[in-house]
This record gives C-alpha cells, sequence and structure tokens, in this order.
C-alpha cells in the first residue's frame, strides 16, 4: 500500500493582464513538478490573469480570457497524469469569486471559492468579489461551452469542498484564509483532512516573513497534516512586490523553503512526506471530540492516488530550519528586484535619479546598485530570461553582464543639480558615491533656469522676491524655495527623456524618485518621478540599510553622507555652509516624526489620544507641554501638506505605515488645519497632566 507523497508548491513572476506570459510560466512550472516526481501542483492566486487586475475584474474580458488559458491548461499535455491546483477568477450566479480551480486529465474536479476575503491596507478584494460564505455547501456550477468542449463535463461541484483522492484528502485554503482566527484549516483537520494547500499572493512587506511562516508552522503544529504555501513573486503592475516563499511543511515542521527574493520568474520546490507521519501525529496530538456537530466536508471523489506501491524506499524529506534575511538585506532585495520587473516590462532603457548626496537620494541609487548586482548573479548561474532581458534594456544582443559597477554605467544616470545655495560637500559626495557604483554622472547648474522664470516673474509684477535672511517675507522665502525644487523635477525629465539620444543611444529613463513617507517634501519637486522604490521605507531603516551597504558593497562614500545633518539647501549659504535644516524646518526630528507617523497611522490615533500615548513614551525627554506642541504642530502641517499626497509618486510598499497617499490612506485632503475641538482637548489636559500625582514621572529632567 502506497504512503509516500511527492507534492509541489511553487513561486510565479506573474503579470496582471499577461495572460500568454502567465500560460508559459504555469506551464513551465506543472513541467517541472512532474519532472521532480509530483502528482499534485499548486499554484499562486489568480494566477491565470495575475492578482493585480484591480478594476480589470469588473470587465467580461478579464473573466472570458481566464477562461481560455484554463482551455489550453486543460488541453496541454504537459497537465496530464497530475492534479493541478490553479488561481483564477470566477463568476457564479452573477457574483464574482477568486477561486481554485483544480483539474486532471482534461476533467475539472471542483472549484473552491475564496471564503475570507482581503480588505486592509493594500488590499481592496471586497471591491471585486464576494466571499463565499455558505459552510460547508456545495453547488452545481455549469462550466462555459469552450471548457465543456474540452471537459465533456456540463457541470462541477462548486463552493465549500475538499478533494478525496485514493490515499488521502486534500482541503484548500486560499491567502487570507489562513490569516483568519477561524482558518478552514482546522475544521477540514478534524475532518480528517491530511494536506492543506494555500494559492496565495501575500505581498513583501519588512519583517513580515516570519509572520507567514509562524501562522503555517502553528498550522500543522495544531492540527497535524501536509501543508503547500505557494506565493505569487515580483511586481505585477502596482506598488507591491510579491515576495515568494513557497514552502512545504508538516506536523509543525518546514522541510521545504523557496527563496524569499529571487529574479526567477518559475521557482518550483518539491517534497517527498509520509502520510503515516500525518496519521501517528494525530493519534496522540489531535482531539477527535472537538469534531462533534461539526458537518462533514463535501468530498469530491477522484480515481487517482499521490502515492505508488512501491514507495518503500523513496526517501522522505527531513525537517529544516528557515532562514531570514535581515530588515537591511530586505531593503537591498525586494525593492531590487521591484525595480528589475518594472524596468524590463516598461520597455526603457534605464533609470534617472537627481543624486543630492543626502541618505534619502543614496538610499535609491544604493539600491539600483544592488539590483545590478543579482543581474549578473542570476546570469553568472545561467538564467537565460535574466539574460534575454537585460539584453533588450540595454539594445546589445551580444552583451552578457559580469560586473554589477558596469552594468550600472550603461543602465543609470545620476545627476547633481547644483545651484548657488548648494554645498561643495554635497556635491562632493553625490560624485564619490557615483564613481563607487559605476553610475553615468551629470553635474548640472539650475540657476540660469532658475534666474529665468523669475525673470518672467519679475517682467510680469516688477516684483522680484527675496530670501529671509535678504530681508524677504515668509512666503518670499518658500516660493524662491520651490522654484528650485520644481525647476530639478523639470530638468530630470528633460534629461530622462533625452541624455540617450544625446549619447547616440535609443530609448529613454525612467525618473527615480527618493522621498520617503516621513520627510521633507515639495509637490511637483524632484521628488516628483515615475517610480519610487524607498517611498515606504523609515528613515531609521534607511539609514541601517546604508550601514549594511558600506560593509556590503565596500561603498565607503557613505560614511561622509551619514554623518552629514538631513538639508534641502534651498536657502542662501552662511559664509559656504549650509544653514537650512530639514529637521529644523520641520520643528521636529525624523525620529520624532517616525514615532508620531505610526501612531497616526497604525494605532489610529487622532491628536488627543496622541497626546494621551506621547507624555508617557517621552516622559524622559520633554515636558506635556512640550509633547502638545509637537503634537498641534504635526497635525497642522499633516493637514495643510495632505493635498500633496495625492500626487505622490507610485512607492515600493515596505510597511503597514506605507505611503501616505489618497491610494493607500483613505482620509480627506481637505481639512480645518485649526484643529479647533481636538487642540482645545489637548490644552485642557495639559495643566491636569502637570499637577498629576508621580508628575516627576512626567517632566523633562
Amino acid at each position: 500500500m502506497g504512503r509516500k507523497v511527492t507534492l509541489a508548491t511553487c513561486s510565479l513572476n506573474q503579470w496582471a493582464l499577461d495572460f500568454e506570459g502567465n500560460l508559459e510560466r504555469i506551464l513551465k512550472s506543472v513541467e517541472i513538478a512532474k519532472t521532480k516526481g509530483a502528482k499534485y501542483r499548486l499554484g499562486p492566486e489568480l494566477e491565470i490573469c495575475g492578482y493585480g487586475c484591480a478594476d480589470h475584474y469588473y470587465e467580461s474580458d478579464t473573466l472570458l480570457h481566464s477562461f481560455e488559458v484554463l482551455r489550453k491548461l486543460l488541453e496541454s499535455p504537459v497537465t496530464q497524469d497530475i492534479i493541478c491546483d490553479v488561481g483564477m477568477p470566477i463568476m457564479h450566479h452573477n457574483v464574482r469569486y477568486n477561486c481554485r480551480v483544480i483539474f486532471l486529465n482534461r476533467k475539472v474536479l471542483l472549484i473552491r471559492p475564496k471564503m475570507t476575503l482581503a480588505n486592509v491596507g493594500v488590499h481592496r478584494e471586497l471591491r471585486w468579489f464576494s466571499p463565499w460564505n455558505q459552510t460547508r455547501q456545495v453547488e452545481e456550477y455549469f462550466l462555459p461551452r469552450m471548457i465543456q468542449e474540452v471537459t465533456g463535463q456540463e457541470t462541477v461541484p462548486f463552493g465549500d469542498c475538499v478533494l478525496s483522492t485514493k490515499d488521502t484528502c486534500i482541503g484548500s485554503e486560499v491567502c487570507e484564509e489562513l490569516w483568519s482566527p477561524n482558518s478552514p484549516h482546522i475544521n477540514m483537520s478534524l475532518d480528517g483532512v491530511e494536506i492543506f494547500t494555500n494559492g496565495s499572493a501575500s505581498h513583501h512587506e519588512l519583517r513580515k516573513a516570519n509572520q507567514r511562516v509562524n501562522l503555517v508552522t502553528s498550522a500543522t503544529t495544531k492540527c497535524g497534516g501536509i501543508y503547500l504555501y505557494a506565493n505569487q513573486r515580483g511586481c505585477d503592475g502596482d506598488r507591491v512586490y510579491y515576495d515568494g516563499c513557497a514552502m512545504i511543511g508538516i506536523n509543525g515542521d518546514t522541510v521545504a523553503q523557496g527563496a524569499q527574493f529571487s529574479l526567477e520568474d518559475v521557482e518550483v520546490i518539491t517534497a517527498t512526506l509520509d502520510l503515516e507521519d500525518v496519521r501517528s501525529y494525530r493519534g496522540e496530538e489531535c482531539h477527535p471530540h472537538l469534531a462533534t456537530g461539526l458537518k462533514p466536508c463535501h468530498r469530491v471523489k477522484v480515481d487517482f492516488s499521490l502515492s505508488s506501491s512501491g514507495d518503500i524506499f523513496l526517501p522522505t524529506h527531513e525537517p529544516i530550519d528557515w532562514s531570514y534575511h535581515t530588515a537591511e538585506e530586505e531593503i537591498s532585495l525586494g525593492p531590487a528586484c521591484w525595480l528589475w520587473d518594472y524596468l524590463r516590462r516598461s520597455g526603457q532603457a534605464g533609470f534617472l535619479l537627481p543624486l543630492s548626496g543626502g541618505v534619502d537620494s543614496s538610499s535609491t541609487a544604493c539600491i539600483v546598485y544592488s539590483m545590478c548586482v543579482q543581474i549578473c548573479r542570476a546570469v553568472d548561474v545561467g538564467n537565460s530570461q535574466v539574460l534575454a532581458d537585460v539584453r533588450r534594456v540595454v539594445g546589445d544582443e551580444a552583451y552578457s553582464p559580469k560586473d554589477p559597477k558596469e552594468l550600472c554605467g550603461r543602465i543609470f544616470t545620476t545627476c547633481y543639480m547644483s545651484s548657488e545655495n548648494s554645498s561643495t560637500d554635497t556635491r562632493n559626495r553625490a560624485q564619490e558615491l557615483a564613481s563607487q557604483i559605476g553610475s553615468s554622472h551629470l553635474s548640472i547648474n539650475i540657476d540660469l533656469a532658475v534666474k529665468g522664470i523669475l525673470g518672467i516673474f519679475s517682467a510680469v509684477t516688477g516684483m522680484f522676491p527675496k530670501f529671509r535672511v535678504n530681508g524677504g517675507s515668509h512666503r518670499e522665502n518658500l516660493a524662491l524655495q520651490n522654484v528650485q525644487a520644481r525647476v530639478r523635477m523639470v530638468l530630470a525629465y528633460l534629461f530622462a527623456q533625452l541624455c540617450l539620444w544625446a549619447r547616440g543611444k535609443p530609448g529613454g529613463l525612467l525618473v527615480l524618485g527618493s522621498a520617503i513617507l516621513t520627510g521633507y517634501f515639495t509637490k511637483y519637486d524632484c521628488s516628483s518621478a515615475d517610480i519610487n522604490p524607498i517611498g515606504g521605507v523609515s528613515k531609521t531603516d534607511l539609514k541601517s540599510f546604508l550601514s549594511y551597504c558600506v560593509d556590503k558593497y565596500q561603498l565607503t562614500a557613505l560614511r561622509g553622507i551619514l554623518a552629514a545633518p538631513p538639508t534641502a539647501e534651498l536657502e542662501p549659504l552662511t559664509d559656504g555652509q549650509v544653514s537650512q535644516t530639514d529637521e529644523a524646518d520641520m520643528g521636529m526630528t525624523y525620529s520624532e516624526l517616525s514615532v508620531i507617523g505610526r501612531l497616526r497611522k497604525i494605532s489610529k490615533c487622532g491628536p488627543f489620544s496622541m497626546f494621551c500615548k506621547l507624555i508617557h513614551m517621552w516622559r524622559d525627554a520633554l515636558s506635556p507641554a512640550e509633547v502638545a506642541e509637537k503634537v498641534k504642530r504635526f497635525f497642522r502641517m499633516y493637514s495643510i501638506n495632505r493635498h500633496k499626497m495625492t500626487t505622490v509618486t507610485p512607492s515600493y510598499h515596505a510597511e503597514v505605515y506605507s505611503p501616505d497617499d489618497n491610494r493607500f490612506d483613505l482620509r480627506p485632503f481637505l481639512y480645518n488645519t485649526r484643529w479647533s475641538w481636538q487642540f482645545r482637548a489637548i490644552d485642557g489636559q495639559v495643566p491636569t497632566t502637570e499637577k498629576a500625582p508621580g508628575l516627576d514621572a512626567l517632566q523633562k529632567p
């Protein structure tokens, strides 16, 4: 009697609406799985159309083309003699569902709709799909004629059901259902399901991988069983990066781990496991009395075995320790892979970055350099897809990248845009970093353009604005700073379009941004760009990342950049030295701003509740009155500047506290900036707090 099963799961770099490419990658994964002896292949969530189709899910075309791909899969000889589990959208009774379709040998076995939808943060699944909330209920689904012609079936089971083979029972979860407090695997295990599958589209966030792994291992620790986890990989057309991490576990142990970050479009991992190990584990650990009163799973029977009678000598996979990346490694790898997908799929010839010599733009430059490192490594190990893509990007069919610095010079242009207010130190820091990473570096002086624009204003109005240090008003001072910043944006796009033309080369460049989620930000300045790889990363993490790059890539220029005070350099120098700093202009440090921002976004604090938390968090440094002033200043500036968030460059999503734009953070952009009621509540609390018992615990030392 057979008892050992070989199972396959995968990470696929699918692209929204790229039906042809998605089909090719699915077929390749099935082919690899069969080569490795697998009898069951699990793929990512909505892999046929790509997860990030967004409002394209409303279009009948998306449903039609998904079924056309499914037909190709059913007809392909590659998918024969292996159970294939794919993800696609399906309409049933005029309702759209996010579904798993399981088929074998040109027959659809069952369709399992997702029951718990992701609808927080970057997810909007309830906008496009409905959850299947009929637990343990199954209906007949009438297949489209194009599928009936292949399968000979008119209807198939649709609903909350499981697959029963001759030797085991398999049940599906879909992404968010694993994170639910009432995950389906619990009741399925109590009803004897031995293999759980999860086709997911889980995006990367810093320090998130351990949560995912813990959920999988805890599922089989509690219930016993085998767990297969598949995931999307790459940038499928939006700000998120799906980070793979396909895995297979059994009885609380991980036995196979896929890469978290990789330029491989198709990665398949397999494991051979003993079903008797599940049964033995459950014999001691499970609690059959908990199943009392539960309605049994609807079982769809199939005349097929995952095991074979002669598998006694087949070795099984042993437990492994999961290997996690540090946060600094995640910043180095995740945004770099995201940038590569964006570049190769955009049809452009490289990137252009305004490099100021500060932490933010230097971090973006280091991520591009890390991307070049990953490309060279992928080519070195024989990744033909990466080689073909890089040849197309550089416009040279004979090119083979060997050195990241040389590749960087071909696809990355940096430019230092100086003005009369720029210091020699920042110019030198930018030049030194560009030299160390190998970018094609330009030095551009913007004074002529700034004077020309101000000349137009003067000719029309007869007025000429002055900086504050020269006797000008606050309005004049701010306008003179902003015109410099916005001229840089115009020049960045001009050079991105034409600098390759000036060198006699084809193509254009994507403009990279470097504004971070808490920082110094001018609307339509050089932070306006095509994409921004660091927009969702905190200043604290960026500094740690640059320190990591000093050691990892020997970029010693970063030491001076880390040591320098952050400054926009938009006001006149004093004796040749910078007199303006970002933190002084903002009225708080980046560290304080990060804490305040997290309280507002993650902890959902308004002004008063934030004040109540911060008087304790900052009691060793600030008095209640000083805390109140910082909170009120933040909310004034937040509401004054909220309109800027409607124009923020699409940024790599790195944290729950991520780009505060109106696509991700659904708050108004026109506020009453006085916050009269809220600030009165804070002001009324300050004297009470200062007179409260334990006053000395809340006072500034």
